[in-house]
This record gives C-alpha cells, structure tokens and sequence, in this order.
C-alpha cells in the first residue's frame, strides 16, 4: 500500500427535504449574498428553487440568480457567473443541480476570489488555485461525484477543448443530497450516471498497486452497489432505495476513498473529455461506456490479474486460475453486457462521432503528440488512436 492523505472537508446532510436546511448552513458559514447557480428549467418547474430561496429568506440571507448552466459546463457561463459575482459582492454560491452545475459554480468560486487570474489558466494548469469563496451542493444528479470531489472539469467551446483541473479548494463545504430530487431523472441520465460513478471507481481500482486489500474491498462494494442501484432505478424511477443508493455511491465514488494507498489513473476520463469537447451534445456517461471496452481490451495485458480479480469480485465470475485472461475477457464482457441492458452505448458511432475526426481525438488528448496517460500500460498517441478506432468498430 502506498502513502496517501486522505481529506474531505465536505459536509453531506442526506435524506428527505433536507434542501430545507439550506438557508441555516449557509449562514453557519457567514455569507453575506449567495450566488443560486442552476441548469435548466427542471429546478424551477419541480418548485425546488422556491423551496431554496424561501430557506434563504428565512435566514436572512440575500441572494441572486444564474440558470442556463449546460451539459459539459461552458467557460462562457464561467465568466459571466464571475462577472455578475463581483458585481454583486457575492461571497458564496450554492450549486443546485448536477455535476455540470457543481463544476461551473467551483470555476466561479475561484474565480471571483483571485479575479487578477483568468479563470481559464487554472483549467490549463498555467495558474493554480489558492484561494475561494466556499461552495455549497442541493444535488440532483446521481452522477459525476462533484458534490465532494477536488475536481473541475470546463470546456472552452471556441476551441472545442474540454479541461479538468483539481484543487483542495475545489471541495464543497456542504453537499445536500435528498434521494426523492433524483426521481424525475430520466432513464437516459440514470443510465449515464451509473457509468459515470461506477468509471470513477474501476479507474482507481484498475492500477497495478498491490496489498489494498481494504480499499479493493471498498471499491468492489461500490461497483456491486451501482450496478443493482442503477438498474433498479431505470425500472422504477421512484425507488427511493434504489436513488439512495446511487446517490450515495456518487459521493464515495469520487471522494477519494476509494484509491486510498494507491495510483489513481483515470485514462478514459481523459479520452473521453476529448470526444464531448468536439461533441458537446454527447453526454459524458455515454462517452465513457462507449470507450471503457475497448480500452479494457487494450489494457489489460498489462495487469491480467486485477482484471481477473475485478470480473470475479464485481461480476461472479468464476476464476481461471489455468487461463485468467478467460476470466477477464469474461468480465469485461459482462460490464458491456450491463451497460447495454440499460441502454447506454459501447461504440463511438452511435454517438454520432465521425471516423475522420479520430486522429484529431488523438492529437488533442496526446496534446499534440507531447503527452502520455500513465497507467497498467502508458498511452502514447498511436495507443490513444488505436482505442479510439477499435470504439469506433466495436
């Protein structure tokens, strides 16, 4: 097992209406004018926002608005959430919805408290955060593990590009999670958030690190969770169980947890940003299920064994101690077999992605041929493409 810290700062209030409690913990925190960031009409229609600004009324709280936050979060929201901030002396934004509206209130946060940087120099790692305004979650996607995550992810629609960057001041002070604000998701969105929070896990689970049997154990119950929760939500969306579970797993799927001890890679991630940077109408889910097959296929020489233990552990499959590569491909199998049965694709070409544009992909996740991915086996741009057509072909 490797040294590792272990820190998370965030305060979860799970359960029933507890998006009634917002107005009490912003104020724990001494904000003065909030910022309500939020995507689309849903929160309004579902009366969730009213719910939010009444608890901050009853606090004494004042506040302002900005909607219209889109699937892959935008620079251009970014800034003009900034914009408005320091316009209005905001001093603490409140997320309400899912991942994309969690990352675009972080780059906001930062970015009014350190307005002298351009935001975007944190995303290309030309700058690094060191100071915030604090970040608060009403959650309503079980999906990209935001809520408690150091991570941000924006895409610069102009260039088609599409960058992550983490930071300790990323991490929310408080993430509400009410399960019954997850019942309207649709079975689509459901689908794209159990690969998501399920990828966030096997990405940290598929290293080459030996002796974490702790954590394994952790990770493996996770994966198991998801895999029941995400199919019993998409049969009956209102399965307050069932949301919980999901819900939760998203948390604890990207919260660090669970690569305690180990290297953390996240390769797909990383192919997969480029697809939804060039494609902004795939969503990230299904970008992920449409690569994670093909990549495994090309990978798994490199730790046969973690493979092997994944497919025993997560999906039941009988270990061939005599052929162990029998019982990988078997589990890989089994994961493609999952995220058909509940809709989501296992090729870049029902997403609509062009076989001309796969060298571009290539060229822009290697950027341009100066980077590799680390990982069981190191990608290089050749290694990047090859993934990419055999998603296509899949």
């Amino acid at each position: 097992m490797k040294d590792f810290e272990f820190y998370t700062p965030t305060k979860v209030v799970f359960g029933k209406d507890k998006e009634l409690e917002a107005g009490r913990l912003i104020r724990s925190y001494g904000a003065g004018k909030v910022l309500i960031h939020y995507g689309g009409q849903s929160a309004k229609k579902s009366g969730l926002l009213d719910r939010v600004k009444k608890s901050l009324e009853e606090a004494g709280i004042d506040y302002v608005e900005l909607g219209g936050v889109q699937a892959n979060p935008t620079l251009e929201m970014v800034r003009k959430g900034i914009t408005l901030c320091l316009a209005e002396k905001v001093d603490f934004v409140l997320a309400v919805g899912g991942g994309s509206v969690i990352d675009s209130a972080k780059d906001i946060a930062n970015g009014i408290a350190d307005p002298k940087v351009d935001v975007w120099d944190f995303s290309l790692k030309k700058a690094a955060v060191t100071k915030s305004v604090p970040v608060g979650v009403i959650l309503t996607l079980a999906a990209a593990g935001s809520e408690m995550s150091s991570s941000c992810v924006i895409t610069d629609e102009e260039t088609g590009r599409k960058r992550g960057y983490n930071s300790e001041f990323n991490r929310p002070v408080f993430a509400i999670e009410n399960p019954e604000l997850t019942y309207s998701v649709s079975k689509f969105q459901t689908g794209c958030g159990a690969v998501d929070i399920m990828m966030h896990t096997m990405e940290r689970y598929l290293t080459g690190d030996e002796g974490t049997y702790l954590t394994d154990s952790i990770a493996e119950g996770v994966m198991r969770s998801v895999v029941q929760a995400g199919k019993e939500s998409i049969e009956n969306p209102r399965n307050y169980e069932a949301r919980a579970n999901m819900m939760w797993a998203s948390s604890v799927a990207h919260n660090d947890l669970t690569h305690c001890g180990r290297t953390f890679f996240m390769q797909v991630h990383q192919l997969e940003h480029e697809i939804s940077g060039m494609y902004p109408a795939v969503a990230h889910g299904a970008g992920l299920s449409a690569l994670w097959c093909s990549w495994a296929r090309y990978v798994y020489p490199g730790k046969v064994e973690r493979f092997a233990q994944f497919a025993n552990r997560v999906w039941n499959i009988a270990y061939d101690f005599e052929n162990p590569e029998k019982t990988v491909l078997a589990g890989i199998e089994a994961q493609e077999n999952y995220y058909k049965s509940i809709d989501m694709p296992v090729n870049l070409k029902t997403l609509g992605v062009k076989w001309e544009d796969l060298e571009q992909l290539a060229d822009n996740c290697s950027f341009h041929k100066t980077r590799t991915l680390p990982g069981i086996r190191e990608l290089d741009w050749k290694d990047m493409l090859e993934i990419y057509k055999m998603a296509y072909e899949a």
